[in-house]
C-alpha cells in the first residue's frame, strides 16, 4: 500500500506506537503481543494488527512482536531513520524554549536555526544557536533544502510567516499559533495548543472536583 492509500488517522497513530515501543525496550522488553500494546494505549487489538498490516507482516501468531525489529520498522515508515534538520520562527520565550528541548534530535529531528524580526532578539545566542533576521529565512531553507518549520509566533503573524515559510520551500509545519492556517494542500499542517486539550479535559471534571 502507498502512502497515500494509507488513512491519515493510522499515520497519526504509528507515532504513539514508536513511543510505547521504544519505552518499553529502555525497560528491558524485546517482545510484544498486540493485545499488550493496546491495553497501554487503550485500543484494540484488531485496530493495532490492522493498522501494522497495512505496511507488511512484522509479528509472528502466538508469539507477538519482536520490539527491535518493530521499532525499526516503524522508523522507515515514518521516514525518521534518518535526521531531518528544521528551522524555528519565533525566538520568543516559546521559541526559546523549543531550541533547548533535547528531545527532538534523538527521535529525529534536529533544529538548524532560529529566527526573529524583533531587532531586540536577533543576533542575540539561545543555546548554540544565534538568532537570525527573519529576512534571511527564506534564502537559508532554499541553500540548505530544509522542509520541516516549527511555527512559534503570535496569532496575529501567523499566516503571514506560516505562507513565508511554505514559499520558500517548507511541506511541514508544527504550528503552536492558536490559529487555523491556509495553505496549500501539499503542506502539511500539525496543531500544538494546549488550550484546546484543557478544554477537552474540563468536559470531563465535575464542577465540584
Amino acid at each position: 500500500m502507498t502512502d497515500k492509500q494509507v488513512p491519515d488517522v493510522v499515520v497519526g497513530r504509528l507515532p504513539l506506537y514508536l513511543r510505547t515501543l521504544k519505552q518499553l525496550q529502555t525497560e528491558g522488553r524485546r517482545v510484544i503481543s498486540s493485545a499488550q500494546l493496546a491495553k497501554l494505549l487503550h485500543l484494540n487489538p484488531a485496530q493495532i494488527r490492522k493498522d501494522l498490516s497495512m505496511f507488511g507482516e512484522f509479528g509472528r501468531q502466538g508469539v507477538g512482536y519482536t520490539i527491535p525489529d518493530l521499532i525499526a520498522q516503524l522508523e522507515r515508515i515514518l521516514h525518521v531513520d534518518r535526521t531531518w534538520e528544521m528551522i524555528v520562527v519565533g525566538a520568543g520565550a516559546l521559541g526559546q524554549a523549543l531550541v533547548n528541548y533535547p528531545g527532538f534530535e534523538i527521535n529525529g529531528f534536529r533544529i538548524a536555526a532560529i529566527y526573529d524580526n524583533d531587532p531586540a532578539k536577533i543576533g542575540k545566542p539561545i543555546g548554540r544557536f544565534i538568532v537570525r533576521d527573519v529576512q534571511y529565512m527564506p534564502e537559508d531553507v532554499r541553500s540548505h533544502g530544509w522542509r520541516i518549520g516549527i511555527l512559534a509566533v503570535p496569532e496575529a503573524a501567523a499566516q503571514a510567516v506560516a505562507e513565508q515559510m511554505v514559499s520558500a520551500g517548507i511541506r511541514a509545519i508544527l504550528c503552536y499559533a492558536p490559529t487555523v492556517l491556509t495553505l496549500p494542500g501539499n503542506v502539511q499542517v500539525q496543531y500544538i495548543d494546549p488550550i484546546v486539550h484543557l478544554q477537552h479535559m474540563a468536559f470531563y471534571l465535575e464542577e465540584t472536583d
